[in-house]
């Protein structure tokens, strides 16, 4: 008799409460290190979860038992409707021109990590990127871009440069706001709205879980206001 093949890691947004993951995706806090300027410049791992083959992790930002689901968003009556588009990225997507790098950029999904800030701001670096040290720069901190807003391509391949992430979620503490972040989804896991629809499937997104973005189930940065 045939076996079905395991299916692989999934985050499945619920109408009005949770997510819920499957495939025993690792699951850690990842703290933004700055600067003494509360420059973001990487990312400290703290906490590291147990991974169950499924699990659920509060959407509403209510639940006594963070990062997972104690069943709070019923007792708030969160409104947890999906407003995010399913438009793919490149199609929404204001592009940057530099000499050996292009950038782009969906301000939309901007989940205020400010890791583009600093060394000069990636817009003006990208400009800049026949130095060595300018492409370090908007290599890293594309790259360390949580939700996926800006992306850098290598102008003669045409090919997105992305760090290499395993299929993991992270939690992000802002230490410079002192609030907690989105959940940062690394590795191309498939995101799957309410209504079954996936979303375009990414190296890099950001879930809100304040319950306060207006971008859901995607971060805006709403936590930090």
């Amino acid at each position: 008799m045939n076996s079905k093949p395991p299916s692989g890691p999934k985050i499945e947004v619920t109408p009005d409460g949770p997510y819920h993951v499957t495939g025993s995706l690792p699951l850690s806090e990842q703290a933004i290190v700055t600067n003494a300027g509360g420059e973001s410049l990487d990312y400290r791992e703290g906490r590291v979860f147990d991974a169950p083959p499924a699990y659920d992790l509060c959407r509403c930002g209510h639940s006594g038992n963070r990062p997972f689901c104690d069943g709070s968003h019923a007792t708030v009556r969160f409104d947890g409707t999906e407003t995010a588009s399913q438009q793919p990225y490149l199609d929404r997507a204001e592009r940057f021109e530099g000499p050996t790098m292009d950038l782009t950029d969906v301000e939309g999904l901007c989940a205020f990590a400010r890791f583009c800030d600093p060394e000069g701001r990636i817009w003006n670096r990208v400009g800049q990127t026949d130095d060595p040290d300018a492409r370090r720069v908007v290599t890293r901190e594309s790259g360390d871009c949580p939700g996926g807003r800006l992306v850098a391509w290598e102008r003669a391949t045409g090919e997105a440069v992305e760090p290499a992430f395993e299929p993991s979620l992270g939690l992000i503490e802002d230490t410079a706001r002192k609030v907690r972040g989105p959940i940062w989804v690394r590795g191309g896991v498939p995101v799957v709205s309410a209504g079954g629809e996936k979303y375009e499937v990414r190296n890099r997104v950001a879930l809100c879980r304040c319950g306060g973005s207006r971008n859901k189930p995607f971060c805006d940065g709403s936590h930090a206001g």
